[in-house]
């Protein structure tokens, strides 16, 4: 075979071997974590929903009682973190369902309540193995020496003291978010219903790769946006 003709096929083996790197990259993409809100959209009231509600545990609209509301909660294991990244091409969802957390609720005395709950970060999911890996990997997250997040309230906005079954109630927490031993002060704008003697409360805010010291992950495919969305979707027990 003549040199020119070996330069050839050197260069389409060069070509093939990219274009195959690139589809295999570029299917490692995507999201594969749909977002579940644990406070269901509000439904409107109608003549055809009298008897689903005549049905229901206890009838949405009814009064909740300050002696339901308050005292200790605990979360529920039916509880998830979400933390969204937006790409170039799109934005990809991260689950953490290994959640757990405490919030003492008081409605006569907002100062008096606490609340706080932690995440295990080997349980971060965004349903492509490879990237997960890579993500708790020592390099960026390093879930091995920094096994948990978490975050505790310093403060709650005041609650009502009227609450209605079934209807959210908006709150804020502000307190400290601890990501691989760093904290970063935030803000979670949330809503909160009291339905079927249960508390769900679903929460975000956002923060940046550098808020924990992080860079931003990006590559000559696509890029990455250094903000972060953190949400919080808890139902709790008392």
């Amino acid at each position: 075979m003549k040199k020119k003709t070996w330069i050839w096929a050197a260069a389409g083996v060069v070509a093939a071997g990219a274009i195959t790197a690139f589809v295999l990259f570029n299917n490692s993409l995507g999201n594969n974590v749909e977002i579940e809100s644990v406070i269901p959209a509000q439904e409107q009231t109608s003549a055809n929903s009298g008897a689903a509600a005549a049905n229901a545990p206890e009838a949405a609209g009814a009064a909740v009682t300050a002696e339901q509301l308050n005292g200790a909660w605990s979360v529920a294991d039916t509880s998830k973190v979400y933390w969204s990244v937006t790409t170039s091409q799109e934005t990809v969802n991260f689950v953490n369902p290994s959640v757990t957390g405490t919030w003492n609720v008081n409605l006569e005395d907002a100062a008096a309540m606490t609340g706080e709950g932690s995440i295990e970060m080997s349980a971060l999911d965004s349903g492509n193995g490879q990237r997960d890996e890579h993500v708790k990997a020592a390099d960026f997250l390093d879930a091995a020496q920094f096994p948990q997040s978490t975050f505790v309230v310093s403060s709650f906005s005041e609650l009502p003291a009227e609450w209605t079954e079934g209807t959210a109630v908006p709150v804020q927490m502000q307190g400290t978010l601890t990501v691989k031993g760093i904290d970063k002060d935030v803000i979670f704008d949330s809503q909160v219903v009291y339905s079927g003697g249960q508390l769900m409360l679903s929460g975000t805010t956002t923060v940046t790769f550098a808020d924990f010291g992080l860079t931003s992950p990006h590559n000559i495919v696509m890029e990455t946006e250094n903000d972060l969305e953190v949400r919080l979707e808890l139902v709790l027990n008392k």
